[in-house]
């Protein structure tokens, strides 16, 4: 069985393409992997974040993950910070990063561009998530494009790192599955669906309204065509809603074609707008289950009690291999 690791920011409001992209896809994986799904709370603080929002996302990120189908009994669900070995863990990463690496590392220059001043944090993001990834020796790392690099990273400081002290590490593998991956912007699809965009209109959250749902796709950027046609470099804003059909719905992108062949948008954004609050709604009424109860509070003590177990052993074997004098 091979162990799989990955986490979300609670920084805005989780996506459709966080759901499609990313939280479908840890479902399938608990099937058969050891999973840890964390909420990233240390990656989040980078940039300023307000306490109580903080708080309030970080649960509403586990939470999310619980109604969409994790399943606790199966996969460990835990915020980041409730694992004090990943700071450690991450110190010593940032000790064997090089500062030239992290200069390069797009994400880095994407957020800083323009600024003034930036936060050492942001600058050394990567180590933490190098050690993120390796204080469970994971194998598999689920990740969009735009964190590859970073993983690219993490192996290179796993090979490192077993180069300099020993055979230690798994040296991880990303996995980025084929469909469903990339769910782009409603407004741009060269774009990146994100919940960072301040653009409401450019994301469906997934805690909108239906109304709310139905008037972001109604408004979303077409072309001047009037076919429902898959044809990503031709027609990428269509494609794009044609991607969401076929993941909320399960039904392939060729049967999308041909159940809208002859109909105009109009048509097929209604009825798109109805396969996703149908996908969305009963994710929806287990997620605010789930807040009510407060039952998140023991999957996520369970969760990082499980992980504690993992990351302080793995932590030790570090540290030992480092030359750190344990204690007695």
């Amino acid at each position: 069985m091979k162990t799989v690791l990955s986490g979300i920011q609670p920084s805005g409001n989780l996506t459709l393409g966080n759901y499609i992209g990313a939280i479908k896809n840890f479902v399938k994986l608990q099937e058969a992997h050891d999973c840890y799904f964390m909420v990233v709370d240390l990656h989040a603080i980078t940039v300023p974040q307000e306490p109580s929002s903080l708080r309030d996302r970080s649960e509403s990120v586990a939470a999310l993950y619980v109604a969409a189908g994790i399943d606790p009994n199966r996969a460990n669900i835990f915020l980041q910070s409730h694992v004090p070995q990943h700071a450690e863990l991450g110190w010593i990463m940032t000790t064997l990063v090089n500062m030239g690496e992290l200069e390069r590392m797009t994400q880095f220059k994407d957020k800083s561009e323009g600024k003034d001043s930036v936060g050492a944090g942001l600058f050394v993001y990567p180590a933490l998530m190098a050690a993120d990834i390796l204080l469970y020796n994971a194998n598999l790392v689920p990740v969009g494009d735009d964190q590859k690099q970073h993983l690219e990273i993490t192996r290179d400081l796993a090979a490192r790192f077993n180069h300099r002290f020993g055979e230690y590490f798994n040296v991880p593998e990303p996995f980025i599955p084929e469909v469903g991956a990339r769910i782009m912007s409603l407004d741009d699809a060269s774009k990146k669906m994100s919940k960072s965009n301040p653009v409401e209109g450019s994301y469906i959250a997934m805690l909108d309204t239906p109304d709310q749902i139905r008037k972001k796709i109604s408004r979303a950027t077409t072309d001047s065509g009037t076919e429902v046609v898959y044809d990503p470099s031709a027609k990428p804003e269509v494609s794009n809603l044609m991607s969401i059909y076929s993941e909320c719905a399960g039904v392939s992108l060729q049967e999308v074609q041909a159940r809208f062949e002859g109909k105009m948008y109009g048509a097929f954004k209604k009825e798109l707008g109805e396969v996703v609050v149908s996908a969305l709604e009963p994710l929806q009424n287990r997620y605010y289950e789930i807040r009510q109860t407060g039952e998140i509070h023991d999957i996520l003590a369970k969760g990082a009690e499980q992980a504690q177990r993992t990351a302080t052993q793995v932590l030790d074997g570090v540290k030992d291999k480092m030359g750190f004098l344990a204690p007695r």
